[in-house]
């Protein structure tokens, strides 16, 4: 059984997780299950309580996720080059850390113990202040090192003497150029010489216009210069990949201490995680036992709108280890059962619950009942659904366990349904478990009145408005005013009185006040109703072809000869000119009669059969032949 589901608490993990920073934290949050160490427990509730408490008076925490730097660390620790984007990474994240030391820096002032998790953090500032020295934009900076300064100040030196050089070109070969500057084609730069005088500029043609007529050149003049820009970022880019393999060093040195700075962020962020869950959900502190005893002031449901919310107030344990709920449809008993089991397991993984007071006790189990379970495919029924549901428990039921199951032996025969309500009480009671149930029948309400350890409990119905008022009153037990809900949603008077009858005696109805309403007033009519429109059938066509006749095929209309009649289908064949095809009557129509085209009893194997065929035919009517004739049917 997925008891997280059925509760709704895998709810407000999902919640939780998407308050969480970094993927490691919103990973264990999706994974957890409930602490049953009590010191465990303790301390982190605790952490929840000063997470909020600090969150509250210093602001949200500057936290990011760290999932880019540990791929970055990993790079680093085995020797590979970090590039300029990954060291800008690095810088983020150690910018990061410092952030976050401040933050704790500021809560120290509120005494609150989280902040002194800041003296574990160390910002290695020495490489963080290197990293944005030397990384800038995406790239090694130029003021990197006086090398890459002057290799750089020369490369620009070499690349505007270039130009110049270009540019003096085209101003002496004017009457040879197709425009009037010059242009980087392929990585050089080149003149756009006219195609008629190609041989008037000496160079290497690099590319060409999309008329053909234009040729870039790279002049010869210019080559000294493309060789010596060569060599220049030759130098560069060893200087460039010297520095970067310095700084990928210093970064996986430090790889230790970062990886301490990651595994603490992740541990604050889960901290914080519970303090901000808590802070929207505007819940408390639990007090946790191990004394077997839940009480719980003014409960809501977590996901339940505050404002529109009905409080709980519930008390269990000591002597009272199982509570019978009962009351009308609609009453809110599943929310209450579900309010309950969902605060409790929220306590018991370190979160605060939705409460104005409570005290929890610790459990070693959660096991919940709730739903019809109807499963088609596993062929399983609502009653047998609950069956099942109810074995698991009881195998797994221990005296630490907390229980509930709503509308126990509900969907089958209620006397056979009470009785084994009543059987799976007395189980419950045995085990010592703490139990919630939900039930309908009053055989099980008299049943709890003189059982040991178990007590009623209602959900009230004003009847006066009849409206429930979500609100459990232990120790009575309710009723489930079918008859009033049934009546306010517009039964007929009459019908409610056969009901009452039919329930409690002949004498029942006097017990109730139903709203004067009549099944149908002479006034009202009925309700308009759709009716079913049925198809009318269709008269059966006469097959009337005959062998011989000349029909039109449709749809492209063309004539062929009727050659073998319909048969019981109202298939027919007909020959076309060339070929035979089988074709249903009805796209057929009459064009000329057999009788018009042919004398009585004409021999239409001279329309339909080769002369070979009608050759071999006469000589099978006069003596034994070994010819076959073979019918090719298209």
């Amino acid at each position: 059984m997925n008891t997280e589901k059925q509760i709704a608490f895998d709810q407000i993990k999902e919640m939780w997780a998407n308050l969480a920073v970094t993927d490691q934290a919103k990973e264990k949050i999706r994974n957890l299950s409930f602490y049953l160490d009590e010191a465990a427990l303790r301390k982190e509730q605790t952490d929840t309580t000063n997470g909020r408490n600090l969150i509250e008076t210093a602001g949200t925490p500057p936290l990011q996720n760290d999932t880019p730097i540990r791929e970055i660390l990993t790079a680093a620790e085995k020797g590979a080059c970090l590039t300029p984007c990954e060291l800008e990474r690095t810088q983020a994240a150690l910018t990061a850390v410092k952030r976050l030391k401040d933050y704790l820096c500021r809560g120290k002032l509120q005494e609150n113990p989280l902040s002194y998790y800041e003296e574990n953090l160390d910002g290695l500032d020495e490489l963080r202040e290197e990293i944005a020295r030397q990384i800038r934009n995406g790239a090694v900076d130029s003021f990197s090192s006086k090398e890459l300064a002057q290799i750089r100040a020369q490369i620009a030196k070499s690349e505007e003497q270039k130009k110049r050089k270009a540019e003096q070109l085209m101003r002496s070969h004017k009457q040879y150029m197709a425009d009037s500057y010059c242009t980087l084609r392929n990585g050089r730069l080149c003149l756009p010489v006219k195609k008629d005088f190609r041989n008037k500029i000496p160079g290497n043609v690099i590319d060409t216009s999309s008329t053909k007529n234009t040729l870039f050149i790279e002049p010869h003049a210019l080559m000294k210069y493309e060789e010596e820009l060569n060599l220049l970022k030759i130098r560069e880019e060893n200087e460039v990949y010297r520095i970067l393999y310095t700084l990928s060093a210093s970064v996986a040195a430090a790889s230790h201490t970062f990886q301490e700075n990651i595994r603490l962020m992740e541990k604050l962020d889960f901290i914080f995680s519970k303090g901000k869950l808590s802070i929207d959900l505007d819940a408390v502190e639990p007090d946790i036992n191990t004394k077997r005893r839940i009480v719980l002031k003014d409960a809501r449901h977590p996901l339940m709108d505050k404002s529109v919310n009905i409080p709980l107030q519930f008390e269990i344990g000591e002597d009272i280890r199982g509570l019978v709920i009962t009351g009308p449809n609609t009453g809110g008993k599943t929310v209450a059962i579900k309010t309950v089991m969902l605060n409790c397991m929220m306590a018991q993984c370190g979160l605060h619950v939705t409460c104005q007071k409570a005290d929890i006790c610790m459990n070693n189990s959660y096991l919940c009942d709730i739903g019809d379970g109807q499963n088609i495919s596993q062929n399983l029924s609502t009653f047998s659904a609950h069956i099942k549901n109810v074995l698991e428990i009881l195998k797994e039921i221990s005296p630490e366990s907390l229980v509930i199951m709503d509308e126990l032996g509900s969907g089958t025969d209620p006397a056979e349904g009470m009785g084994i309500a009543v059987a799976v009480l007395e189980e419950l009671k045995r085990s010592g478990a703490l139990f919630l149930v939900t039930t309908h029948y009053p055989e099980v309400k008299e049943y709890t009145k003189t059982a040991d350890g178990m007590l009623n409990a209602k959900m009230t119905f004003d009847k006066e408005t009849l409206l429930p008022t979500y609100q459990m009153v232990i120790g009575e037990a309710g009723e489930s005013c079918a008859f009033y809900i049934a009546d306010k949603l517009g039964m007929p008077k009459e019908m409610l009185r056969t009901a009452a009858q039919a329930a409690y005696g002949a004498k029942a109805e006097d017990n109730y006040r139903f709203q004067n309403k009549s099944p149908l007033p002479a006034d009202k009519k009925p309700a308009k109703i759709t009716k079913i429109k049925k198809s009318k059938p269709r008269p059966k066509t006469e097959i009337h072809y005959r062998l011989g006749d000349s029909v039109l095929v449709y749809p492209d209309k063309k004539i062929g000869i009727v050659c073998k009649p319909a048969n019981e289908k109202g298939i027919l064949q007909v020959q076309l000119p060339g070929r035979k095809i089988w074709i249903n009557h009805k796209r057929l129509k009459l064009h000329v009669s057999a009788d018009e085209l042919y004398p009585e009893n004409y021999d239409f194997s001279i329309l339909f059969e080769t002369v070979e065929h009608r050759k071999i035919r006469h000589d099978m009517e006069r003596k034994y032949t070994e010819d076959i004739i073979h019918y090719e049917e298209k």
